[in-house]
């Protein structure tokens, strides 16, 4: 059996975050959360203490700003945060000789290719949130070559804020909902993409040769908000009553936002199961599954 192994998880609060403490110690992982107000991944001095620690075998960055339309008006933030942070964790990385996992997006894509995206393929990034995830993943190659970026969509899980969570508040008090149905991507649970990113730390810890770089890692399926939408409902009214009795599919033009959404970003993970042997579920099985959870956890 392979030894335990100390995890720095930058953004410890976050959704996916939040999944990586609680099940690191399944993994036989120990594992150091960090997260603000203590823990700051664009405050250089803060980045280099939490190094300080003795024998941190990997980084995990979970840590970014993910509002996308406030990224329109707040994009000094938006860039320290998935940006500038993401560099100096990178560089301390490199001084200390330690591999890091840093998360990025979909969103880097403009939507336009209409197949799904695989990791070579040019990105477009539009808009101020993925302009600054782009930027991110562009200072962690440059500073550190035992990187894995992983790209990942729509990503929900039963703690902190997303989709979800939202179309189960509105369903519970709105008889009807509009929603988005010509954006196409792959939504992905958080409790799947912290499996997926153990299983690239256990190869990390068995000392396996890893093919550093770029992957992309998202729920099996292909679908629009509105169908996602229409799925949340489906099982959540096994779980909870709501009101919503029509779920009205509706086009981009029709729900304006002040950021840019690519209009097709599904993603290829041909190259994450080949070289790492994840595994991946329909994300209606992993949507269930979190539902289920959520709501046993409020009862």
């Amino acid at each position: 059996m392979s030894p335990r192994m100390k995890v720095l998880v930058a953004g410890s609060g976050g959704q996916l975050g939040w999944e990586l403490c609680s099940m690191g110690p399944s993994y036989g992982l120990d594992v150091v959360p960090l997260d603000l107000p203590g823990f700051d991944i664009t405050d250089p001095l803060r980045v280099d203490e939490a190094f300080a620690q003795d024998e941190i075998s990997l980084v995990i960055n979970a840590a970014a700003y993910t509002a996308v339309d406030k990224a329109e008006s707040e994009p000094e933030i938006a860039f320290a945060l998935n940006s500038e942070g993401p560099g100096y964790l990178a560089l301390v990385c490199a001084r200390h000789n330690i591999p890091l996992i840093h998360i990025s997006t979909d969103y880097v894509f403009d939507g336009n290719k209409g197949t799904p995206y695989i990791e070579t393929d040019p990105i477009c990034p539009i808009g101020t949130y993925a302009e600054s995830k782009a930027a991110g993943e562009k200072t962690v190659r440059e500073s550190l070559q035992t990187h894995i970026i992983l790209r990942t969509s729509w990503l929900y899980g039963a703690h902190g804020n997303n989709f979800v969570k939202t179309i189960l508040r509105l369903a519970k008090d709105r008889e009807e909902l509009r929603v988005v149905d010509d954006q196409y991507g792959c939504p992905t649970h958080a409790v799947d993409l912290a499996g997926a990113i153990f299983t690239i730390a256990d190869h990390i810890r068995a000392q396996k040769p890893i093919p550093w770089g770029t992957y992309h890692y998202c729920g099996r399926g292909v679908t629009t908000w509105h169908q996602f939408a229409q799925k949340i409902c489906e099982l959540g009214k096994g779980h909870a009553p709501m009101r919503v009795k029509e779920i009205k599919a509706i086009s981009t033009d029709e729900y304006p936002t002040p950021a840019k959404r690519p209009p097709y970003s599904a993603l290829d993970c041909n190259k994450i199961e080949k070289c790492f042997g994840v595994a991946r579920r329909p994300w209606q099985d992993s949507l269930a599954e979190m539902l289920a959870t959520m709501f046993a956890d409020a009862a």
